[in-house]
């Protein structure tokens, strides 16, 4: 087998008693890093600070990993204009965190038979939220009306390249206007 030593330099081909008997001498693990190579590759290291290590890793990776979960908010089809607009707000704070949003407007009796009052309000919340996509278009789904929102990557990436276009610009000075003489 090749060996590798704990700072990463090859010893070179050992027989296993060989790479055995100097792992014990280091009082380190002897560990089999590729099976697979021609010959085998081994590692001399403190097996259990390799594992935690790795541990970290992943631990740290799948923190960086983007997590969305699907956000829900109903609606109703008489709602009035300040409820609106507080659960048309609460959906774009969901989709800036990088959430999809299930919007559902729920109908009651009579009401279903109007799935355009629905229609116009999912296009309304669609059109306030320019950082949304819609990714599943409205559907009547028994009482309901469904249509998912996610966010928009690209026009995430435009609107903040258009923010830091204008804090970039220098302040225009103006001169106040000077009044009148009397």
């Amino acid at each position: 087998m090749r060996l590798v030593d704990p700072d990463g330099n090859q010893l070179g081909i050992k027989t296993l008693p060989e790479a055995l008997s100097i792992a014990r001498d280091l009082e380190l693990d002897l560990v089999e890093v590729a099976p697979l190579a021609e010959p085998p590759v081994c590692r001399i290291l403190n097996y259990g600070k390799w594992k935690y290590e790795a541990a970290q890793r992943d631990k740290e990776s799948r923190k960086k990993a983007a997590t969305s979960s699907i956000k829900e908010m109903k609606y109703r089809p008489k709602i009035g204009g300040g409820d609106f607009e507080t659960k048309t707000r609460k959906v774009g704070e969901f989709i800036d965190e990088g959430h999809k949003v299930k919007i559902t407007i729920m109908f009651r009796g009579r009401e279903v038979a109007h799935p355009e009052l629905g229609k116009r309000i999912l296009d309304r919340i669609a059109e306030q939220l320019p950082l949304a996509k819609v990714e599943a278009a409205p559907k009547l789904d028994g009482r309901n009306m469904v249509m998912v929102l996610a966010p928009d990557r690209r026009a995430r990436a435009a609107a903040k390249a258009g923010h830091h276009d204008n804090h970039d610009e220098a302040p225009q000075e103006t001169t106040p206007p000077t009044p009148p003489a009397v």
